[in-house]
């Protein structure tokens, strides 16, 4: 089927050959006329489909929301990130701890979010913070994290490798861990453009579970959300990312202590490096019945 573009606009799609006639604006009208509740998360659109048979349908489509947040310590602000809204406290939680801004939950007094994308963090009185090392941050896309060798060298002088030699999972309970995590996802049900990351316990029990257009913003509130109930270091755990495996995915689980990192998608090869590096487990391409272990095979019972 070929389809011209008139010069002007009218009310209904004129059908040639097999094309059913909808007028589209009538049925938007209708649509917008539905009583609908929506996650925070997410927003309505409209879509023009077209069928296996050539006709075209108006549709309700789903649409996962893209916000600017802007993080502050007290009146200075740190960074710019583009995330989904929603879990901002966390969100800036985890990030301050992934920076090694913030080190631990008694140097924040308050955290005040949802108002204009802005979070601030408040720290106790006395209480100073690495600010000097968050200079670099502008900001923020939800595509991508750090970037640079200054991040990088950074993230190395700030966190330990993973001492835990005796952290095992087994082999069933890591393959279970997609389906369970896919389960979780909510947002991604509805809309099919949004990444999770979940927190698990070696059983295989899903612990905490967040969802972002950015995936190192969906690991921030995760880690966020185990950080402001006292529950770091995660040094029993795993973390498991609907994504690819890039270098700001480990860097964060390292900042978290967490000695395992799968994700359903492929590694970089800097994050390769860095899990050998830093005595992490990495496991890429976690689709069952298969997977690929890249770094510290030995906490995986085979």
């Amino acid at each position: 089927m070929r389809v011209r573009l008139a010069p002007v606009v009218t009310d209904k799609i004129v059908a040639r050959r097999n094309v059913q006639v909808t007028d589209f604006h009538r049925r938007q009208q209708y649509l917008k006329s539905l009583q609908m509740k929506d996650a925070h998360s997410i927003g309505p659109g409209s879509i023009i489909r077209r069928k296996d048979d050539g006709s075209l349908e108006y549709l309700r489509d789903d649409l996962t929301i893209e916000e600017p947040l802007e993080i502050r310590i007290g009146s200075k602000t740190l960074a710019t990130t583009m995330r989904t809204p929603g879990h901002d406290d966390e969100l800036a939680a985890g990030f301050l701890v992934s920076e090694a801004i913030i080190r631990d939950r008694d140097q924040i007094a308050k955290i005040s979010a949802g108002v204009d994308n802005v979070v601030t963090v408040e720290v106790v009185s006395g209480v100073k913070v690495k600010l000097i090392s968050a200079q670099r941050f502008g900001t923020i896309s939800s595509s991508c994290g750090l970037c640079g060798k200054t991040s990088i060298d950074a993230v190395r002088q700030n966190f330990p490798a993973i001492k835990s030699a005796n952290v095992r999972i087994h082999i069933d309970t890591l393959l279970s861990l997609p389906e369970k995590l896919r389960s979780a996802q909510r947002d991604f049900a509805r809309t099919g453009g949004i990444h999770a990351a979940g927190i698990f316990d070696l059983r295989g029990e899903l612990k905490i579970v967040r969802e972002d257009i950015g995936r190192h913003n969906a690991v921030d509130k995760a880690i966020g959300r185990a950080f402001l109930d006292r529950l770091l270091p995660l040094d029993c755990n795993l973390l498991v990312v609907s994504g690819r495996a890039s270098f700001e995915i480990v860097q964060k689980a390292l900042a978290a202590a967490i000695p395992i990192v799968a994700a359903v998608s492929a590694p970089s090869t800097l994050a390769v490096d860095f899990a050998r590096t830093n005595n992490q487990t990495l496991i890429s391409f976690l689709r069952p019945p298969s997977f690929n272990i890249y770094s510290h095979i030995e906490r995986v019972i085979l």
